[in-house]
């Protein structure tokens, strides 16, 4: 994914457009669609949108995002966060239940998020202790 994509990723996530965008940020008509072909944005456009979307300028350059995760790993992570409730709530491994009681859809939501939590920091963990000192920054 590039620069262009990225940010019409997080106009959609936001329900904007990208002219919507274009005029809240006050950039010229056409300017993001610009960045498709020639994606080399002034630093100070790029601060704008990453200020606007809550996000590093990395994530909008690179697509990894402050933690040091990049789209890829998000991806997979997501992948298997569904994949491990898609079984819980199945009942594959018998029913998701905590001191005999069955879960409720609100603590199921809170198991997910904390368990969404947990695999981002395994992924971080592994990345540090398994990468190349060639390759670390």
């Amino acid at each position: 994914m590039n620069l262009f994509n990225r940010i019409i990723s997080l106009c959609d996530k936001r329900g904007i457009n990208q002219s919507d965008l274009e005029k809240e940020l006050g950039f010229g008509k056409g300017t993001i669609s610009k960045w498709k072909s020639n994606p080399n944005p002034s630093a100070e456009k790029l601060l704008l949108i990453a200020n606007y979307f809550d996000v590093t300028t990395d994530f909008l350059l690179k697509g990894i995002d402050d933690n040091g995760l990049t789209e890829k790993d998000n991806k997979d992570i997501s992948k298997d966060l569904d994949n491990i409730m898609e079984k819980l709530t199945s009942g594959e491994d018998g029913p998701a239940s905590y001191n005999g009681e069955e879960l409720s859809p609100e603590a199921a939501e809170l198991f997910r998020d904390e368990l969404e939590i947990a695999l981002k920091r395994l992924k971080i963990i592994n990345k540090e202790k398994y990468t190349p000192k060639k390759y670390k920054k």
